[in-house]
Parts: structure tokens; sequence; C-alpha cells
């Protein structure tokens, strides 16, 4: 069973269902692996492709999920700001502490395969899906509209397992 979130790292909802949501899905069913989790980079807006971007260069899966944690977490505190250099900044605070140091943030940045890889995806995840908001979350390719509390999304998990 997969369940697919696409999601903008600048959306309050996206850092909502990712902290209630799916801290406790990984707990229940991901750790124990009868739910795999993929995170669908969709972003909306600079900072979310920026920090898509230096997601994207973390190698180890374990690691790029606990930074992807940190980044919803304190989404508050980097995702805005008075321009984009100063966001970046913030945004390389966090990875830095993933493996990632300043030069190997910037040439992240500037990876032009790696921005077109998660436009591509983004753009290609619309057409599929017909994504139009931000989290959009599909269970086994179905899409879920219930509510993002996690007792109705855990029913919902319940039924295909």
């Amino acid at each position: 069973m997969t369940v697919k979130v696409f999601s903008s790292l600048t959306c309050p909802h996206c850092a909502n269902f990712h902290i209630k949501i799916f801290q406790k899905l990984k707990i229940d069913f991901v750790d124990s692996n009868k739910v795999k989790y993929e995170h669908h980079a969709f972003p909306l807006d600079l900072a979310a492709l920026n920090a898509e971007k230096v997601l994207g260069c973390v190698e180890n899966d374990e690691k790029k999920l606990k930074l992807l944690n940190e980044l919803y977490k304190n989404q508050g505190s980097w995702a805005g700001g008075s321009d984009i250099n100063s966001i970046n900044q913030k945004i390389f605070k966090i990875t830095n502490n993933y493996g990632l140091n300043n030069d190997k943030n910037k040439r992240c940045l500037n990876d032009q395969d790696l921005e077109d890889e998660i436009l591509n995806e983004r753009i290609n995840a619309s057409k599929k899906y017909s994504i139009e908001a931000t989290p959009t979350i599909f269970i086994n390719e179905k899409k879920y509209n219930g509510q993002h509390n996690y007792e109705d999304f855990k029913k919902e998990i319940l039924k295909f397992l």
C-alpha cells in the first residue's frame, strides 16, 4: 500500500498534515512496512522550490525524511523573508545540520537538472492527478478527500490493509 502526498514546503496545510498526521502514520504503519510513504514535490513558490532542491541533495533517505520533518516543523521560521536570498540563508541554517554545508547548498540551488526534475514532477503530477491544491493525498492511487485528522485518515488506511 502506498500513500502519496503532493505538497509544497511553504504550504501551512501541508506542514499541518505532515506534523499531525504523517508522524503518527509513520509510527503506526510506515515503520512496520505496512504502508509506503512518498513525498512528492509540488512547490507553489520559489522558497518551496529552493527548499525542495536542497532536500533533493540529501542522499540518505533517513536523513532526507528527518530534514523534511525539520523543514515542516520550522516552516514559520524560514519560509518568509524580505527576499529569496534571506530565505535561502534560513534554509541553509536548517540544512547545515544534515550534512549540507553552504557550498553544497549553493550547488544544489544552482543545479538546473534538479530544478527541472522537480518542476517536471509538478507538471506531470498536475496532469495525471488533476492537483488543484496542496496537500493532495492519494492512497493506492485513490484520492483521499477526508478530513485532515489522524483518526479519519487511519480509518481510510485500514480499508486498504
